[in-house]
């Protein structure tokens, strides 16, 4: 997936869309996978929901996958000079 600067800026999609692509490589229900956008306090925060049998899977051991995912959208957001945040939401939260 290429992404360009000037598309991010105007556009959160693409950063959606890779999210996406990456949640759904990591857990083994694909189609529970839902990925929403949303302005919150001067950043873009990601919340993603998945199956209640995955969301240990995204989380990982300790946090690590979750924290890793946090770590690319912190690298995302220096490049492009945005804030990103990331929520993994619980079937009770949506």
């Amino acid at each position: 997936m290429t992404i360009n600067s000037s598309s991010v800026l105007s556009d959160e999609d693409p950063i959606k869309q890779f999210v996406q692509e990456i949640v759904r490589l990591l857990v083994d229900d694909e189609n529970a996978v839902r990925v929403e956008c949303e302005e919150k306090e001067g950043m873009m925060t990601l919340n993603i929901q998945v199956a209640p049998t995955d969301t240990g899977k995204l989380i990982g051991k300790q946090g690590r996958t979750a924290r890793s995912l946090r770590t690319i959208l912190s690298a995302v957001g220096m490049k492009y000079k945005r804030r990103y945040a990331l929520d993994i939401l619980g079937q009770d939260e949506v």
